[in-house]
């Protein structure tokens, strides 16, 4: 991936070659072609030109260019209104649908912009072509970079949950089910998550891959994601040398998370449609902490009842791990950045090491939750640490030795083998957004792939378990959790 500065260089490069353009319907998509190249991105891999769709009133009309739950852009010739440019891409909006509608609007006319983020603030990020170079940042989204603020009822998980929950009812009719269905939906949910933010580069490399490569009947579907689990979990110089070019394109991912070898499952034209559907949605979009809750879901209601699933929102577990650690560590950290000299650095780096050295453990962690937002809050106070030691003017340096937390630090016991897994895939989906967010904060990127810690996740009874023997007392900092109940007298 490109980083900050070599992106705010192809910027200007562009800001100089288009200063003269004029004229929408006889250089726009060339003009859009270079704008995507300049975060390294093929236009052609994420968006369309002239999507058609009706627009308000049942008239017919096209998008100018459109990349589905992501992007609308509506683009004029030189000198004209953009206001009503952009009233023209809200109008596409009622006949969308809901899983298409855009988070950014982006009215241009060559030579000025105005980007809406509907998600965000209310006003536009609006300005010429030559400041191009000033304003990357408010493209991020299109680097898979956008900081983002989940909210516990935000529809984007809910609709993600019932996309996955689909393909397991269709999965589990055909009769496949049990450990390996189970295992194969949380590689498609990481896959889904890696192609939609980054951690697959180019972007939609999955989506090119079965819309390609694969029979529309669904046939060959199956097997051909067997197929990718076995290239994901081989590093390129281990690969075979007469290897599918598509295949050899993706990274190497590691992490245990595709090491066992599962029987294929048999698709079918609809099963594969719903994969491809899938696919189509905004992942970055997606809290892995919500999502995972609302992914065991697809479980049946009796049995989720049964065995104490739930869903612990997120304001609640930031009610238990505030007092717990979290509002201590803060003000001790607010009295180190109070120091001078030699002595701020040296205890800003102690800190900073006692943020890595700490351990948790959830003794019935369900699909995670508590661990993932205990692992974001630190790794938010680790970037504001790692901003003290490392200000604007003092940052040259390899990024990818900044960070010392991980996700090893993290221990839980799930008596569901299927949560267990969401949990500890969550917690890799979680590091890939706070690596973004660290990347964002240094304008350099910062990946961990292929990845090479995991968060410890046994699947056992928490009752019938040694605890200390499947993490020491004395290597735990904190015990937490909300553990089920069922029962009055049970």
């Amino acid at each position: 991936m490109l980083n900050t500065n070599e992106v705010r260089a192809r910027a200007a490069e562009f800001a100089r070659e288009w200063e003269d353009a004029h004229y929408e319907r006889g250089e726009a998509q060339s003009f859009y072609n270079d704008f995507f190249a300049v975060f390294g991105m093929k236009r052609r891999q994420v968006a369309t030109f002239e999507e058609p769709v009706k627009k308000l009133g049942g008239k017919h009309g096209f998008i100018d260019l459109f990349w589905k739950g992501t992007l609308l852009v509506e683009h004029k010739s030189a000198g004209r209104n953009l206001t009503s440019a952009k009233q023209q891409a809200l109008d596409y909006f009622p006949n969308l649908k809901a899983e298409e509608l855009p988070r950014f609007v982006l009215v241009s006319d060559f030579q000025t912009f105005e980007l809406y983020d509907l998600e965000g603030k209310a006003k536009p990020t609006a300005f010429k072509l030559a400041d191009l170079p000033k304003h990357i940042e408010a493209f991020n989204f299109i680097r898979g970079l956008e900081k983002r603020e989940f909210h516990d009822q935000d529809p984007v998980n809910i609709k993600a949950s019932e996309l996955i929950g689909k393909l397991h009812d269709a999965l589990e009719d055909a009769k496949y089910k049990g450990h390996d269905l189970e295992r194969f939906l949380v590689r498609i949910v990481f896959c889904l998550f890696a192609d939609g933010t980054g951690i697959f580069d180019p972007r939609n490399m999955l989506l090119d891959y079965l819309q390609n490569r694969t029979n529309e009947d669904g046939s060959d579907t199956g097997s051909k994601l067997i197929e990718l689990f076995d290239v994901l979990n081989t590093d390129e110089p281990d690969r075979q040398t007469s290897l599918d070019e598509d295949l050899k394109q993706f990274q190497y991912i590691n992490g245990d998370l595709f090491a066992e070898r599962l029987r294929p499952p048999s698709f079918t034209a609809k099963m594969r449609d719903l994969l491809i559907e899938a696919c189509e949605f905004r992942w970055n979009a997606i809290s892995p902490a919500i999502f995972g809750a609302l992914f065991q879901s697809v479980m049946d209601a009796k049995e989720r009842r049964s065995k104490g699933a739930h869903y612990t929102t997120e304001l609640n577990i930031l009610k238990l791990i505030r007092p717990l650690f979290l509002d201590s560590l803060h003000a001790e950290f607010a009295e180190v950045k109070t120091r001078k000299g030699a002595d701020r650095k040296n205890k800003l780096n102690a800190f900073h090491q006692k943020l890595a050295d700490l351990t948790f453990f959830d003794p019935a962690c369900g699909c995670g939750n508590f661990l993932i937002i205990t692992y974001r809050e630190l790794r938010r106070l680790e970037i504001a640490v790692l901003i003290e030691l490392h200000p604007h003017g003092q940052r040259e340096f390899d990024v990818t030795t900044l960070s010392k937390l991980d996700v090893d630090r993290f221990y839980g016991i799930e008596i569901e083998e299927f949560s267990a897994r969401i949990a500890e895939t969550a917690m890799w989906m979680m590091d890939h957004i706070m690596n973004n967010e660290l990347s964002l904060a240094f304008g350099k990127n910062y990946a961990r792939i292929p990845l090479k810690k995991s968060a410890t996740i046994l699947h056992a009874d928490a009752l019938e378990t040694d605890w200390a023997r499947f993490l020491p007392p004395k290597e735990c900092s904190y015990l937490l959790g909300n553990p089920p109940f069922s029962g009055a007298k049970m």
